[in-house]
């Protein structure tokens, strides 16, 4: 009776102490990785709303980002920039929608096309 007290005593010190067992070995548990991603996502919505970016923006620069969390970050900034009359900063590089726009330009018909077959190729001046 001693020795199975004894032992579920000893696994349950055990079990205890995994998560620092899994820090000292470089896994991180479930609450770190969760912490890590908000703090994150906080802080890419708070350097969003810094640059002047719309929230949509950020969202789409920031896929794998936790919109809630870029959300919270983009709002505390917004407040902060609000109660000390911080203006937005413009960003330097450009993002992936402005390179985006910039090579979607409209394409325009070429003149030397050749005409479908069973067209009629339209008749030159001589």
């Amino acid at each position: 009776m001693h020795r199975y007290r004894f032992a579920l005593l000893l696994a349950a010190l055990w079990l205890s102490g995994c998560d620092q067992i899994g820090n000292l070995m470089g896994v991180e548990s479930a609450s770190a990785v969760a912490a890590r991603r908000e703090a994150e996502g906080r802080a890419i919505g708070g350097a969003c709303r810094h640059a002047g970016r719309a929230i949509e923006d950020c969202y789409l620069l920031n896929r794998k980002a936790d919109k809630a969390a870029v959300f919270a970050g983009w709002r505390e900034m917004n407040d902060y920039m609000r109660e000390n009359k911080i203006e937005a900063v413009a960003p330097q590089s450009a993002t992936e929608t402005d390179v985006a726009a910039k090579t979607e330009a409209p394409a325009e018909p070429a003149e030397d096309k050749k005409p479908a077959k069973g067209a009629k190729a339209p008749k030159k001046d001589s």
